[in-house]
Formats: C-alpha cells, sequence, structure tokens
C-alpha cells in the first residue's frame, strides 16, 4: 500500500468512525445515507465498496453499490456509478474518495426527495381518478331519443314477461271453470275503453244486454247553474 493511501484512509476512519470498515489493505467499504432526510421520506441506505488498484489516485478505484435499507433498481445503480467514475476522473491524481462520498450523499438525497414526490403525485392522481368515477356515477348517462326507445323496448318486455309468468301462477290455483272465465275477463273491454272506442254507446255491438243508454248532454252543466237552483234563485229577462 502506498504511502498516500494509507494517509487517506486514516483520515477517513476519522470521518466516518462508524460508516468505514476495512475489507483487506486496498478495499473498503463506507455506509452511505442521504444528507437531509426529512420526514415522510422512507429511510435509505447504500453500501460504497471500493477496491483502490495499483497507481491510484491516478487510476479511478473499482466502485460498487448495495442497497442495504430501501430499494436500489439496476437503473439507478448504473446511473450513480457512471456520475461517480465522472467525479472521480475530474479528480485524478489526488484523495478522491470523501469527494466521491460527498457526491454519493447529494445524489441519494435526490433520489429519496424523487420518490417520495413520486408517492405523493400516485396519491393525487388516485384521489383525483376516484372523484371522476364518483362524478360519472353520479352523473349518469345522457339521455338520448334512440337510448330512450331502446330502454323502453326493454322495460315493456321485462314488464310483459313479469306480467305473463304472474298469470300462468296464477291459473294454477283455479279451476277449468274459473280459469275460462278469468281468460274472458281479460279480454272484456272496460266501460272507459268502450267509450273511447266508440263515443255512441247505443250503436257499439260490444255493449252487454240491459244496458241503459246515457245522453251525456244532459249533465253538461256548469257550476253556477247547480248553485243557482241550490239558493232558489229564479232569473228573468227584466229586472
Amino acid at each position: 500500500m502506498s504511502s498516500e493511501l494509507e494517509e487517506e484512509f486514516e483520515v477517513l476512519e476519522s470521518i466516518y468512525p462508524t460508516e468505514l470498515s476495512k475489507t483487506s489493505e486496498r478495499d473498503i467499504q463506507i455506509d452511505v445515507e442521504p444528507d437531509d432526510l426529512q420526514d415522510g421520506m422512507v429511510s435509505f441506505k447504500l453500501t460504497l465498496s471500493l477496491h483502490y488498484p495499483d497507481g491510484y489516485p491516478d487510476i479511478l478505484p473499482e466502485l460498487t453499490l448495495e442497497a442495504i435499507e430501501g430499494e436500489l433498481e439496476e437503473e439507478e445503480n448504473g446511473k450513480l456509478i457512471d456520475e461517480l467514475n465522472t467525479v472521480g476522473e475530474e479528480n485524478l491524481g489526488m484523495a478522491m474518495t470523501f469527494t466521491l462520498v460527498s457526491h454519493l450523499r447529494e445524489r441519494l438525497s435526490d433520489l429519496v426527495r424523487t420518490r417520495a414526490e413520486d408517492i405523493v403525485a400516485q396519491e393525487r392522481e388516485k384521489e383525483r381518478l376516484a372523484i371522476e368515477a364518483e362524478e360519472e356515477r353520479t352523473r349518469g348517462t345522457a339521455v338520448t331519443l334512440e337510448s330512450f326507445h331502446a330502454w323502453k323496448a326493454r322495460f315493456d318486455a321485462e314488464l310483459a314477461a313479469k306480467k305473463a309468468k304472474e298469470d300462468d301462477e296464477k291459473l294454477k290455483g283455479l279451476t277449468p271453470k274459473e280459469r275460462e272465465e278469468w281468460k274472458r275477463a281479460g279480454t272484456r273491454l272496460s266501460g272507459r275503453q268502450l267509450f273511447e272506442r266508440n263515443r255512441n254507446l247505443e250503436e257499439d255491438n260490444l255493449l252487454e244486454e240491459g244496458t241503459v243508454s246515457v245522453d251525456f248532454s244532459q249533465y253538461e252543466r256548469t257550476k253556477v247553474d247547480e248553485e243557482v237552483e241550490e239558493q232558489g234563485l229564479d232569473f228573468s229577462d227584466s229586472d
């Protein structure tokens, strides 16, 4: 080990007394966390492993990252390593480990902050979609002439099927004679239906025998006429 590397290790051990562990004369590991882990942010910690080849610091150390708290996606891992190598190239010829760790701490802060913002954005999007779904449910579907006719046809068909089923159930409990009478009653027109089909009831061939003809003109009297008769008043042309 070169004296420069040995001296750098001594400095690093004083800066990271609990975070740094030396695994060999040319290998160390440093646990790295974000600079400012704010409330609501998920805890995140990485281990940065460094292998110092012969020729360091004129040659970059070999770097690897491993998540020990939280998860680090492969794409994120590769991007962080590339950035650390770029920082290392800018500091060739100098002790660079502290600079690398400082940069990694900053980038982890950015990463954690971005993840927290993504979580908030996802929750807001879920809330927005839920509100839109509720508004759509309460607003219902706009009714057009075509959709109304389609609904009316389905409604009438369902109503007819229900009535047919009820009629069948009712017929099962009747005697043959009652069943025949019930069927005839179902086809007989009501008085109102007869009147609407032919206002002259005397000429209507559907009238039953013995029906009395009614002259409705006899009942076309105003409310005033009735009140006058009740009060016994008699009006003449003269005062």
